[in-house]
């Protein structure tokens, strides 16, 4: 096993590469694949390289998850913009395939610059030490992990389909039970109300308006801030330091929040057409952006959470929101309370808030379940190719 520096091995072409913005590349269109730090974000009309190369992050590739990779094989035609270097191996010393799987396992602490963003500089790269042994022991390996690699990807790909099916499934439990009720054989009317449809004869289909009013509490510091999430509704405490950092920018003069009481529903008016919307279950504080609703009337606002986070909901609430554009979007109260929705009688809304919290938490089980054998999956992956190419395994005698 010989060792060498990167540069003497690779030609760096990262001066053909050209950044193209958003509307450049709508004027572009074609199928030439566009390449930003680490996977394809658009395609182009034109090419600025034709040849089978080897592509390396520069900045925002995902250089400390082991699970992901930051190098790959680009047959061409190609259009790579700043963000991902370009190198063009020297044959008679590295093997492409050997060189990604090599850089994919790379320990990257000790070559990445940048405060803010992960950056990967040309120097820094060019001084990444490579193992390599003989150019046929290379295509070994790399047949050897093509192959083994192959096997693994299939497995993680089966396995990502069967949860998005999982929640298709989660999605449609919730779907017919919130609009069509659990008594398959209960008589039906029409709602009256094109997005919901048909409904059970004894359920009713009130407005907004008639279910909430908008709220103005008086906020206690004292209690936590919660947040609005468009896949798990409100939060029943304050966020942790980390996911603060992460989610939200948290004002430090709690004066500025607004109160919310359990049975609250808030939503958040510029993200309400993607499901912003949560029932609340503690006191607590919401910022004062959102808008808040206080029930007048003897219902489970929870019920009325699931019957908003539905596909044909999202299209009502998106026709009720006002803007120009999908991130300009604004619910405003005074649209919201037109809305018509169903509701069953009290005792029937709690007999399917069981439903659903049986079937979500079964299906979330599997989701769990299957999540944790792709992280495995992944790990055994990452591992293989460590021991491959430091000559850990015999890949001849694996074979």
């Amino acid at each position: 096993m010989k060792t060498a520096n990167l540069r003497w091995m690779t030609q760096n072409l990262d001066r053909i590469r050209i950044p193209l913005n958003g509307t450049e590349r709508d004027e572009r269109k074609g199928d030439v694949p566009y390449w930003g730090a680490n996977r394809i974000v658009d395609y182009v009309d034109e090419a600025l390289i034709d040849e089978r190369v080897v592509l390396i992050g520069e900045d925002g590739a995902p250089f400390f998850e082991r699970d992901k990779d930051v190098a790959f094989v680009s047959e061409g035609p190609i259009w790579p913009n700043n963000h991902i270097h370009i190198l063009r191996p020297d044959r008679r010393m590295i093997e492409d395939r050997y060189l990604v799987y090599f850089l994919n396992q790379v320990d990257y602490s000790k070559y990445i610059n940048g405060s803010t963003r992960d950056k990967l500089t040309q120097f820094q790269l060019g001084s990444i030490a490579i193992d390599f042994p003989s150019l046929d022991d290379q295509s070994d390996i790399a047949d050897y992990l093509d192959r083994e690699t192959g096997q693994i990807d299939g497995l993680v790909e089966k396995k990502t389909r069967f949860i998005a099916l999982l929640k298709e499934k989660r999605a449609a439990v919730i779907d017919h039970a919130v609009t069509k009720g659990m008594d398959p054989s209960a008589e039906m009317k029409s709602s009256r109300v094109e997005w919901i449809g048909d409904i059970p004869a004894h359920w009713d289909a009130p407005r907004i308006a008639t279910l909430f009013r908008e709220a103005f509490r008086k906020p206690d510091p004292d209690l936590p801030v919660l947040s609005v999430s468009i896949h798990n509704g409100v939060s029943d405490g304050e966020l942790s330091d980390e996911e603060r950092d992460r989610k939200v920018a948290l004002s430090e003069d709690r004066t500025k929040y607004q109160g919310v009481e359990p049975g609250d529903l808030v939503y958040n008016m510029m993200r309400a057409w993607q499901g912003a919307f949560g029932a609340v279950a503690v006191s607590g504080l919401v910022s004062p952006a959102y808008v808040v609703a206080r029930p007048i009337a003897e219902f489970r606002t929870k019920f009325l959470e699931h019957l908003l986070h539905t596909k044909s909901a999202a299209e009502e609430i998106r026709r009720y929101s006002r803007g120009i554009a999908d991130f300009r979007m604004r619910l405003y109260w005074e649209y919201f309370r037109d809305i018509r929705v169903c509701l069953p009688p009290l005792p029937e809304q709690d007999e399917i808030l069981s439903h659903i919290d049986r079937e979500t938490a079964r299906i979330e089980g599997l989701i769990e379940k299957t999540e944790r054998s792709i992280a495995l999956l992944k790990e055994k992956r990452a591992a293989l190719i460590t021991a491959a190419v430091t000559g850990k395994i015999d890949v001849r005698a694996a074979a």
